[in-house]
């Protein structure tokens, strides 16, 4: 399989497909049916979920006690299985059959002209509008059995696990509508067991806040499961002589919605998305306590049987069904990225407040660059003082001027402090740098431009050291300023210089979401005009160290410009700590949103980059090498400070623990053998 393709990079594209009922008139439910597959078929599709009962009809109560209606639907079956022989995705269709003494809601497991399984519905709800227990029995107890359907024998039971041996990871198991509402269902035993995607085939009328139910009920199934969920309630055509019928679809995915089709439609629906079935196995890889759970119940799951088959999923490029977010840090959605602002700023200020408790009358000491990481910093301990009943002018702020610090942060970084009532005090390092470079006999010195990494850290190392002797003189506490983005590129200055502090707030917070934080400290109004008008000023100050002197005419030191734009690095990293995808994987699906997608509030049009592969693969190597092969040594070494976001952080003492003399070699060798450089 080619780059281009989402099934070579873990993919598998799902729908959910509700169809027009034609109450007990088989045939036409299995005309439906394959004309609804056609489309999932030229899609890409690789499992297609239809409701409860698809051939008869969920509503036709009595009736499915009928012989006639029963050899109608098997009859029709076969139709639907001679029809999907030339088809790409397993259909999951419902009928009622027989099987012993009694009739089954049962769905049908179809797949290229052939019938997989059958599974029967476990729990018959009699409460309420439903009767099912009059009709139908319950098949929670037939366990390893199997039954002859459309003239096939075939394995039967809610015990059925389907495993396509050609998509690895694609393991589905099949429940129906009820079997979710009970406490322990199906499809957690069967999680338990290696199922990542789960299928439901629901009848479910709807009546007011029903749906909202479904989600609810979908999201958490999937979320506790660490599996995808793909829901499909009855829709138009079923009898409406007590009910009605909404013809719900969703696809969750590990509590994500991926998918949700109109509802109420006079036609067919479908929702179609793109599951992450590496991701789904990254997250049970990580979370121990899953396959602790499945220690538990073992006896049970170990006894549930496993289907074979092959998919053949498409190799070309298929597109992507699936929202990628451009800045995994930052959601999109307004009232998302309010409740995100919110609590990350107040666990940062928490943190704070309670290492100042820890030290009694200690100040906080701070350096104040007037670019965003000091400014986020400063703030975090404005709001410190304030809720510890304690005067701004016990934060103890220091500018310090070196050889390339530009009037304009040199502003920002007074008038910020000056609008907080914060004292600052200006110590310029360049004659103590100068000093420094003469001694080591640095070529500069004798007015040679050479700025080389012993320039820029000479600078930084002094920042720091001043910082910290003046704790020492003044019973202060170092408030780190550098960031997640920062730590995770390795991109500060070891030991005595930017690396090290007493307490990092920001540790946790990436540079991406740093500027929507300071955003959010402006349009809450935390602070006075003053404050918000200089930190509007912040936000729009290139990023950038202050270490290298820009020659006339030329633009100020760029970080970005040397390691690479922060909203790629984040997205990088967000893949690589949460999930450790591949870089070919994350290569791919930053490449699938190049110019589409939401973007954040906020984000002038000026700043709206899109990038092409070309780009991220520049950018990813930079990240591979430095990320894996560089930083951790300064990781292992790092400073005390919050957690902050779920993508996790790279504390040595939490979410990250590496070897600090690894390679980068692998991660770089499958990057070159599996992202293009360009198109043929």
């Amino acid at each position: 399989m080619n780059f281009r393709s989402s099934y070579r990079n873990g993919f598998l594209r799902a729908a959910a497909c509700t169809i027009p009922t034609a109450i007990v008139q088989p045939r036409v439910n299995a005309v439906s049916v394959l004309r609804a597959a056609r489309p999932c078929h030229e899609e890409g599709v690789g499992l297609a979920v239809f409701p409860e009962l698809t051939l008869s009809g969920y509503s036709v109560d009595d009736l499915l006690m009928q012989d006639t209606v029963l050899d109608a639907a098997e009859q029709a079956l076969g139709e639907v299985v001679t029809g999907s022989a030339e088809l790409l995705p397993v259909l999951l269709v419902g009928l009622p059959a027989r099987h012993g003494h009694r009739v089954y809601n049962v769905v049908a497991v179809i797949h290229r002209g052939r019938l997989l399984g059958a599974v029967p519905k476990s729990y018959l709800p009699t409460y309420r509008e439903f009767y099912e227990r009059r009709q139908l029995a319950p098949g929670d107890d037939l366990r390893g059995r199997t039954t002859r359907l459309g003239g096939t024998e075939v394995p039967f039971g809610p015990d059925l696990l389907f495993e396509a041996g050609d998509v690895p990871g694609f393991t589905f198991h099949v429940e129906v509508c009820e079997d979710m509402w009970v406490p322990i269902p199906p499809s957690a035993e069967a999680a338990l067991a290696g199922a990542t995607v789960l299928a439901n085939l629901s009848g479910s009328p709807v009546t007011i806040g029903r749906a909202e139910e479904r989600r609810l009920l979908v999201r958490s199934a999937s979320a506790r499961c660490l599996a995808a969920y793909i829901y499909c309630a009855a829709g138009p055509g079923e009898s409406t002589t007590d009910l009605s019928w909404d013809g719900q679809t969703l696809i969750y995915e590990n509590g994500v919605p991926l998918a949700e089709a109109e509802r109420f439609s006079r036609g067919r629906q479908r929702a179609v998305a793109d599951i992450d079935l590496q991701l789904l196995r990254s997250e049970r890889t990580r979370m121990g306590t899953f396959d602790d759970n499945r220690r538990q119940h073992s006896a049970r799951g170990e006894s549930l049987r496993r289907i074979t088959f092959e998919l053949h999923p498409p190799s070309e490029d298929i597109g992507l069904h699936r929202r990628i977010s451009r800045y995994p840090f930052v959601p999109v959605d307004p009232a998302r990225l309010e409740q995100d602002c919110y609590e990350a700023y107040n666990i940062q200020v928490a943190g704070l407040e309670q290492r100042l408790r820890a030290r009694p009358g200690s100040k906080v000491v701070i350096g104040v660059s007037g670019g965003l990481d000091s400014t986020q910093a400063l703030i975090v301990a404005a709001k410190v003082m304030d809720r510890l009943g304690r005067p701004r002018r016990d934060i103890l702020a220091y500018a310090l001027p070196g050889f390339a610090t530009s009037d304009r942060t040199r502003t920002n970084a007074s008038r910020l402090s000056a609008a907080l009532g914060v004292d600052l005090t200006e110590i310029d390092i360049t004659p103590t740098a100068r000093l420094m470079l003469s001694e080591l006999g640095h070529p500069f010195v004798r007015g040679i431009p050479l700025y080389d990494i012993t320039f820029e850290n000479v600078q930084a190392g002094l920042r720091t050291d001043y910082l910290f002797r003046a704790a020492n003189q003044r019973g202060g506490l170092v408030l780190g300023t550098g960031d997640l983005s920062e730590i995770a590129l390795g991109w500060s200055t070891y030991g005595v210089g930017d690396h090290m502090s007493h307490y990092n707030v920001n540790s946790g917070i990436p540079k991406t979401l740093i500027q929507n934080l300071i955003r959010w400290v402006v349009t809450t109004n935390q602070f006075s005009d003053d404050v918000s008008h200089t930190l509007a000023r912040v936000l729009n100050t290139v990023i950038s160290p202050e270490l290298i002197p820009a020659a006339p005419g030329e633009p100020p030191q760029s970080t970005q410009t040397t390691i690479g734009p922060y909203d790629l690095h984040d997205f990088f990293l967000f893949h690589a700590l949460r999930y450790g995808f591949t870089p070919s994987k994350t290569a791919f699906i930053a490449w699938h949103d190049p110019a589409g997608g939401d973007w954040p509030p906020g984000y002038p049009p000026s700043t709206r980059v899109a990038y092409q592969l070309p780009d991220i693969r520049q950018w990813l190597t930079v990240f591979v090498e430095r990320f894996f092969g560089f930083s951790q040594f300064k990781r292992s070494a790092m400073p005390n400070g919050p957690k902050v976001s779920l993508g996790g952080s790279l504390s040595p003492r939490g979410d990250w623990r590496a070897p600090s003399d690894a390679s980068a070699r692998i991660w770089l060798d499958e990057l070159e053998r599996n992202v293009p450089t360009h198109w043929e």
